[in-house]
């Protein structure tokens, strides 16, 4: 399974494309979108709709992982996380691709095992659980990371669960 991991943002979206299965990963890519500072809200977004875009037809995951905003005392930086993570979901709703959503407990918890680990602690387990060589930056890369990673270990296996209980529930209606 391939996993496109965003952590939306207006001034900086981090991007990380993980393959494997539970238990298993490595990195295809990661990066930062910046959106322009100077320009107009709109234009920013359209920015990075391009973008994700763009990542969306190189890397052809099977499903983008975003993380899911949560209420903050800065409403303006929520709202434009929020307007981040519509333009994620739109453009990977154009490309036909499902879309799952990770709280930030979630994630932490699928990598370090602790709902409660600090940002230093997620880009350290991100980096040995891909073995790569340094923590990736700025944190937008590794929180993309860490968050293909959370789907990958718990989105993949709970599909899985999800796909054998289907199966054997048809198979019930089947005997009765």
């Amino acid at each position: 399974m391939r996993v496109l991991g965003v952590d939306p943002g207006l001034t900086r979206c981090g991007l990380g494309v993980v393959e494997g299965r539970p238990g298993r990963a490595h990195m295809i890519a990661v990066g930062v979108v910046r959106t322009p500072r100077d320009a107009e809200a709109g234009q920013r977004l359209a920015f990075l709709e391009s973008e994700l875009d763009t990542w969306l037809g190189r890397f052809q995951p099977d499903v983008v992982a975003i993380e899911r905003v949560f209420a903050d005392v800065n409403v303006a930086s929520v709202m434009t996380t929020a307007h981040a993570t519509a333009i994620a979901l739109l453009t990977a709703h154009k490309r036909g691709l499902p879309v799952v959503f990770h709280t930030p407990t979630e994630v932490k918890a699928a990598v370090t095992g602790s709902g409660r680990a600090e940002k230093a602690q997620v880009g350290a387990m991100v980096m040995r659980i891909l073995s790569l060589d340094a923590v990736p930056k700025p944190a937008d890369a590794s929180d993309a990371l860490a968050l293909a990673i959370c789907h990958l270990w718990r989105g993949a296996a709970e599909g899985r669960l999800t796909s054998l209980a289907a199966a054997a529930s048809g198979a019930r209606g089947m005997r009765a």
